[in-house]
């Protein structure tokens, strides 16, 4: 266990290596196949949007790119058309996230849980690391506040260094939810 961030606001970031395997299923039909894969979709919209925004805060950083330009061309995420439409970008992804992680949490973990011991222990791992993600965005939404407070360099930084954080804890989470998971949905038939 590691922690991220200041003495107010201090985030205890799992290990990976301390994950627990999850069964191994083998001769899996394609229909066994689908829920997996489905959430690979799901987790590849989030991935996808998460790798657009990183480059343009990359380019911002750099100074390549004015914050007119920045924010035309964040507007051309497809995903960032919509939340416009509904709401910040940030609150509305730190939404997206909660709902799809509560979804998981209230539904698709308890079918999945009591199934073996191997499923509890993942199950519980993968509630765990949602608790993280979730700290993560509440400083993500606060450090950016903060810059949008004042947009000086340092609010500049602290929002990308937690930016950079979350999309590396977030993405880590994913292929683990998706290789310890998404075979069990198909057989053990939770839908996604």
């Amino acid at each position: 266990m590691s922690r991220l961030g200041d003495t107010r606001h201090d985030i205890e970031v799992l290990d990976d290596d301390t994950r627990p395997l999850a069964p191994r299923f083998e001769g899996l039909t394609a229909a066994q196949q689908l829920p997996g894969r489905h959430l690979r979709m799901i987790h590849a919209h989030f991935r996808d949007t998460m790798g657009r925004l990183s480059a343009l805060i990359e380019q911002a950083a750099a100074g390549t790119v004015s914050p007119e330009e920045l924010a035309q061309r964040a507007g051309a995420v497809p995903i960032v058309d919509n939340y416009r439409r509904f709401g910040t970008l940030c609150g509305e992804h730190c939404r997206v996230i909660e709902v799809h992680h509560a979804i998981e949490d209230e539904w698709i973990f308890p079918e999945l849980r009591d199934r073996s011991a191997a499923m509890r222990a993942v199950t519980d791992r993968l509630l765990a690391e949602h608790r993280v993600v979730h700290a993560l965005l509440e400083r993500l939404l606060e450090a950016l506040d903060a810059l949008a407070r004042e947009p000086d360099e340092a609010n500049f930084a602290a929002a990308r260094d937690l930016y950079a954080a979350f999309e590396k804890t977030l993405a880590s989470h994913f292929g683990y939810e998706e290789d310890a998971i998404g075979d069990a949905l198909g057989v053990y038939g939770v839908g996604v």
